[in-house]
């Protein structure tokens, strides 16, 4: 993957989400330990907005946490677990997603023409954390972007509610692929949207640039190497290194 070309844009917000990373960290999660407190934070996410039914366990899991190619993170702010998402890395080989059970034919139209994609899902939010930091949504979905450069994907998909369809729209780009439809065990309808990884990856990197990592700390976050407990975000250093590549161009 090439490097980006342009220099970030300067903005207050940009500078600080920038600030904030420097007390955030990601941890992957054993998604074969049902006591992770992930699964207890996607329950009383989903139970809050009572999308899901009460279980004696107070956890919230599906058969897609079990896929060889599933990916959770737990994101941590000064130490507190704030939020989580879950990844699934499809090509045309693995092709297990939770968007590809409700969404079949125009996802294996992509993947019959050998695309590949990352599908988050399961993102829930402390809900305290929820009103004290608004930029929670770009700090969590950091991963899925770190993800889609580290694979090398095509698309990344957004399977959400209509209401936050335009906060896909205007920070990623995204296009609708699939209309409303409903995910097995959740009260309410999503609508799919997809990024086209290769077209937008500079504009967004350029506006928001605190998505930025450096390939080690992508190593660390997905590489099948020894489970780093805790991963801090590099966003602060790729920009420092793209900065002599911009001069230079």
């Amino acid at each position: 993957m090439r490097a980006v070309s342009s220099q970030p844009a300067s903005s207050q917000f940009s500078e600080t989400l920038i600030d904030i990373l420097d007390r955030v960290h990601y941890r992957r999660v054993d998604l074969h330990d049902a006591l992770d407190p992930v699964y207890r934070l996607r329950y009383e996410a989903y139970r809050r907005e009572e999308f899901i039914p009460i279980n004696s366990q107070q956890v919230a899991g599906d058969l897609f946490d079990e896929a060889p190619n599933a990916m959770c993170y737990g994101i941590y702010v000064d130490d507190q677990l704030v939020s989580s998402i879950r990844l699934h890395h499809v090509t045309p080989t693995m092709r297990q997603s939770p968007s590809r059970s409700i969404y079949p034919e125009e996802l294996d139209a992509l993947l019959d023409s050998g695309r590949s994609y990352i599908d988050p899902s399961r993102f829930t939010a402390d809900r305290e954390a929820t009103l004290a930091l608004p930029a929670l949504p770009f700090l969590t979905l950091r991963v899925a972007v770190m993800a889609s450069i580290h694979f090398d994907v095509d698309y990344c998909l957004s399977s959400v509610r209509l209401e936050h369809a335009a906060f896909y729209k205007r920070v990623f780009m995204s296009r609708q692929l699939g209309g409303e439809r409903y995910y097995p065990g959740l009260h309410f309808p999503v609508v799919m949207f997809v990024a086209d990884v290769p077209q937008i990856r500079e504009r967004v990197f350029r506006r928001y640039p605190f998505f930025m990592s450096t390939p080690e700390e992508r190593e660390a976050v997905f590489g099948r190497g020894p489970a780093v407990p805790m991963v801090k975000p590099s966003a602060r250093v790729a920009m420092q290194m793209e900065e002599p590549q911009r001069l230079s161009a």
